[in-house]
């Protein structure tokens, strides 16, 4: 895997998932060869890392293009009206509140949530602002067989509700101010069922699939039933053993398998500006 170019290495970053890769300039096109050794490490590891990047919006869209077809956020109203694909997550030094503070996978509460995601820095506070990763492979395979019997019949209901809607975290403004507004309310509260255990499409794993933010209740339960068991996997899935920290450097590039890993970015530079921007590439309806 690590004969793609002179100088490319993957470097495992943990024992539970990520790795790093070196000797690659994202902002170049790539060979077949040097991508699928990339692409083999992100179905390898869950979450891949690069340093000293210099991405443009069309340089970072292009690079995501080659998992798959990129998309808007659903939510968020863009900021490059030539690019509607990168979304600009702006933490400005006022703002208490920052996106993506809790532990999710992306856009759950969409019929087809991303694949997975390209997340560019661009502005890096002077500390903290790291990114927490946590397998959700590890998260399946460490449950009892009864637990996992259970859980395979089982289907979950995700909705942007509480996250979106009135009084919920998100409210009519991400980032606290006016630094990313929500473009679609119509969206909030709809609706849309996922199996709770997920089986990859590319690499027949299955993976634990609920999450904080999106998840609300089991189908046919009422939310007050469903509350004690999500309350159990949401902090199962996240056991530190399952994890790991990223620490970003601008220029830094990081690429996550949504379809099995949750993230969490942390909220602990109040006073200093943050910005990243993020291309995401659609998924598929999970079964």
């Amino acid at each position: 895997m690590d004969d793609a170019a002179p100088g490319f290495r993957v470097r495992p970053f943990t024992g539970a998932l990520g790795a790093e890769i070196e000797g690659v300039d994202l902002s170049r096109p790539l060979d077949p060869a040097a991508f699928a050794a990339i692409h083999r490490a992100f179905l390898a590891h869950g979450v891949i890392f690069f340093r000293d990047q210099t991405l443009t919006p069309a340089t970072q869209t292009a690079f995501a293009a080659r998992f798959g077809k990129v998309e808007p956020h659903p939510m968020i109203k863009p900021r490059y009206g030539e690019h509607p694909e990168v979304v600009a997550i702006v933490k400005e030094p006022h703002e208490r509140h920052n996106f993506g503070g809790q532990w999710h996978s992306d856009v759950t509460y969409t019929e087809k949530p991303a694949l997975g995601s390209v997340l560019y820095a661009i502005d890096i506070p002077a500390r903290g602002g790291d990114t927490l990763f946590a397998n959700q492979y590890l998260a399946y395979e460490t449950l009892s067989p009864g637990m996992q019997a259970m859980l395979g019949r089982m289907i979950a209901v995700h909705s942007s509700s509480r996250s979106y809607g009135d009084g919920g975290r998100e409210g009519g403004y991400v980032g606290g101010a006016d630094s990313m507004p929500v473009a679609h309310p119509e969206k909030i509260g709809k609706e849309f069922e996922h199996p709770v255990v997920r089986t990859h499409p590319e690499t027949g794993r299955k993976a634990l699939y609920v999450n904080e933010v999106f998840t609300i209740r089991f189908q046919g339960w009422t939310e007050a039933e469903s509350a004690p068991l999500l309350d159990y996997l949401w902090r199962h899935s996240t056991r530190p053993e399952f994890g790991c920290r990223f620490s970003w450097t601008k220029g830094a590039v990081a690429v996550w398998d949504n379809r099995c890993v949750q993230h969490l970015a942390l909220n602990d530079y109040h006073g200093f500006r943050r910005e990243m921007h993020r291309v995401s590439v659609g998924g598929a309806k999970p079964y």
